[in-house]
């Protein structure tokens, strides 16, 4: 069904479309063996314009893990990019050689713009404060293994929600699910954007509150999603030392959270989630990073064609 499609943003493939890549995901966790040698002979081109560790070798991870191979870099300026070459001509070249590509670039708009010129599959491994559709496809998997469903929650989102693309890709997505409320923490200079308050959960109807206070809150949330402050997308230094230790999630907080919240993160982490937490059965974020890998098989699989009956 996925065959040959391009992954630019989480609308981009149907909520049906979605559920089938998870079980799918599930299946792969489950018996890995039958899926070892599915992407054999196939190539991934990984086209990094921004650092990354977990997305990139996440996806590394899955396509060996599938029996295929990996090219590409991690540094822009150990690529053509660095003498001038257009992000359209290194697409055209990546995909003369591989099967699908996938791309980090800091600029909104540039996996679309791939995706136009590339001959074979696109998927973005984020673009800029836009959107990073395979980390929301983690972060629903990971929702519903732990909560056993992905529909009727109260989902918190606290940090740096301006520059947050995963918290933008993840709350367009949540706004599909019936019975979804969004509680958004944050200061006032790191706000959710307009266009995705007004733009997309006011049109659709979803309930969302916005609040600088985590302790208000917290007691009332089925998911707490933590973001760090991005140093990378400030133009200020100042502004960035101000508010980067705006929240801090301890011990203290997380007492007064319910026994079944579960605490995610895309990481990596700094200061924002205190290393006492790591041991409350709560915080999920290091199982929601082995779920992206089993999700990005299931995701690798299912565009190149090679799901095993």
């Amino acid at each position: 069904m996925l065959k040959g499609r391009s992954l630019v943003e989480p609308g981009n493939f149907s909520i049906g479309e979605m559920e089938e890549l998870f079980s799918l995901a599930e299946r792969i966790e489950g018996e890995p063996e039958r899926f070892g040698e599915c992407c054999r002979g196939k190539l991934l081109a990984t086209l990094f314009f921004e650092p990354s560790t977990r997305t990139r070798l996440s996806f590394e991870a899955a396509m060996l893990r599938l029996g295929g191979s990996c090219l590409g870099f991690a540094d822009p300026g150990s690529s053509s990019a660095a003498k001038g070459e257009s992000l359209a001509d290194t697409v055209r070249m990546a995909a003369s050689y591989a099967d699908a590509i996938v791309m980090r670039n800091p600029k909104e708009g540039a996996a679309l713009l791939a995706s136009r010129y590339s001959g074979v599959p696109v998927i973005n491994a984020g673009d800029g404060g836009h959107h990073h559709p395979t980390q929301t496809l983690t972060d629903l998997l990971t929702i519903r293994r732990l909560r056993g469903d992905i529909r009727n929650l109260t989902v918190g989102f606290c940090g740096d929600l301006k520059f947050g693309r995963t918290v933008h890709s993840l709350a367009k997505a949540l706004a599909r699910y019936s019975g979804t409320h969004l509680v958004f923490i944050s200061p006032p200079e790191l706000t959710a954007p307009d266009y995705i308050t007004q733009g997309i959960l006011s049109k659709a109807g979803v309930p969302y509150q916005e609040t600088g206070s985590l302790e208000e809150v917290i007691g009332d949330l089925d998911v707490l999603y933590m973001t760090r402050v991005q140093r990378e997308r400030f133009f200020n230094e100042e502004d960035y030392i101000r508010l980067k230790d705006s929240y801090i999630l301890k011990a203290d907080k997380m007492a007064l959270a319910r026994s079944n919240m579960i605490v995610l993160h895309p990481l990596p982490r700094v200061n924002e989630i205190a290393v006492e937490v790591d041991d409350d059965p709560r915080a999920a974020y290091f199982r929601q990073a082995k779920y992206g890998m089993y999700v990005r098989m299931a995701l690798l699989s299912s565009i190149l064609g090679v799901v095993p009956c």
